[in-house]
């Protein structure tokens, strides 16, 4: 490929921030307030430190084992092809098709909002979510450029806006009466905050695209481990940010009752009307381009897994010219995103992609010498990742008692019909 094809650093890293500030913020901003309080800003910091410990061992792993593949093949190198590295991998997949139900439910909560702006009568939200995915479905299915397109212009878009919300939300906090909701009192208990952070860890999640990406880089070695880095901490010092002008700009009975939609409400208090309507509109551009860039990549990594026989090999068959597997990945995210609650599915999201983190950091600790990393540093990020994953569940049980069922039910499922399908292929 020559050069002028390639991934530079910046593409890099709009491809990191991209991945990371698309719909995820708008959906689970409200879920973290009610959860963490005025702690809300540090519940973020302590998902985001989690973040780029991973993003370093993201970064070795890159460097090493360059592929289209990401975190498909870093788990297949670490534990070869068998039923953990199939059954992890299934994770993986299954992860995308709740983060696009965790999408599709902040469309389906933003696009009534917009529409009682301007008077009409309130549509159920439920038809929102069904018609954004079917119309990424459509897009995926007629041109991958038109894909690419779409979420270029949507990350101008997307972050313009927020760092608006930023600038204008910072000159405006000072003399806003509900600042003292910071105030440490208002925190709630360490533990729930530190909980707090892990069910919304799914707004972080999408740096690891930037594994994907690594083969087209120009002199990866100088940029990799850059575009990662900058990326994630542009994104966590941005969530703080938001988080801390969120809250400090309404008041917590007035997040709760726009938990759904609460970084439009937010914008109220800064800029009247327009900014409620600017930032819905945000809201929906930034969720529907989420939503179409994620669709093409579970619908790759099925093809992947079935490739490397972790999945039946008929998923590398093409409908449309197309993998089966989009089709197959847009009919289970209808199912999640209309049947299961944004608590449950942001839960049993950021279970997935803890599990996933701590293998993929365990790897790079396992292979710290081949991958000239640091065996601290590998460790910590394993044992944060595992000890996250761990507070994540036992906390979700005692208040969301479905998300967690529906989370560890998910991950067993995966093992299991790998396992079966192992033993099944043994046996042809």
């Amino acid at each position: 490929m020559p050069d002028k094809d390639k991934i530079k650093l910046m593409d890099a890293i709009a491809i990191g921030i991209g991945g990371m500030v698309g719909g995820g913020i708008f959906a689970v901003l409200g879920l973290a307030v009610s959860l963490a309080k005025g702690g809300t800003p540090l519940a973020f910091l302590f998902a985001g430190v989690i973040a780029l410990f991973t993003a370093y061992a993201y970064a070795k792993l890159s460097l090493q084992f360059p592929d289209r593949g990401g975190t498909v093949r870093f788990i297949n190198e670490g534990f070869g092809r068998g039923i953990f590295s199939g059954g992890i991998n299934n994770v993986l997949w299954v992860s995308y098709i709740i983060m696009l139900s965790l999408y599709a439910s902040a469309f389906g909560s933003y696009g009534p909002e917009l529409f009682s702006v301007t008077g009409d009568k309130q549509v159920d939200s439920h038809i929102y979510v069904t018609f954004v995915v079917l119309l990424a479905a459509i897009i995926n299915y007629y041109s991958l450029k038109v894909v690419g397109k779409i979420e270029s212009t949507a990350v101008f878009i997307k972050l313009f806006i927020l760092l608006a919300f930023v600038g204008i939300g910072i000159y405006g906090l000072s003399g806003n009466a509900n600042l003292s909701q910071l105030d440490p009192l208002n925190w709630e208990a360490p533990l729930q905050l530190i909980a707090g952070g892990m069910v919304i860890f799914v707004a972080y999640e999408g740096f690891e695209l930037i594994a994907n990406a690594v083969p087209d880089m120009v002199n990866p070695e100088k940029t990799v481990t850059k575009a990662y880095f900058i990326s994630v901490g542009f994104v966590v010092l941005l969530y703080i940010l938001i988080a801390t002008i969120t809250v400090g700009s309404l008041n917590f009975d007035e997040i709760a009752n726009a938990k759904d939609y609460v970084l439009a409400q937010a914008s109220k208090p800064l800029i009247g009307q327009i900014g409620f309507t600017v930032m819905t509109v945000a809201a929906l551009i930034s969720t529907f381009s989420a939503i179409n860039a994620t669709l093409y990549g579970g619908s790759r990594v099925s093809y992947e897994l079935a490739e490397d026989d972790e999945l039946p090999h008929e998923f590398t068959y093409k409908l449309w010219n197309k993998p089966i597997g989009l089709l197959i990945t847009v009919i289970l995210t209808l199912v999640v995103a209309n049947f299961i609650n944004l608590e449950s599915i942001s839960t049993s999201g950021s279970a997935g992609f803890l599990l996933i983190f701590a293998v993929v950091n365990y790897i790079a600790f396992r292979k710290a010498e081949l991958l000239k990393a640091s065996k601290t540093v590998t460790l910590l990020g394993t044992l944060l990742c595992a000890a996250a994953f761990v507070v994540l569940i036992v906390q979700q049980f005692g208040s969301n008692k479905t998300g967690v069922l529906i989370s560890l039910g998910i991950i067993v499922a995966c093992f299991v019909i790998e396992f079966g399908y192992v033993k099944f292929r043994k046996n042809q």
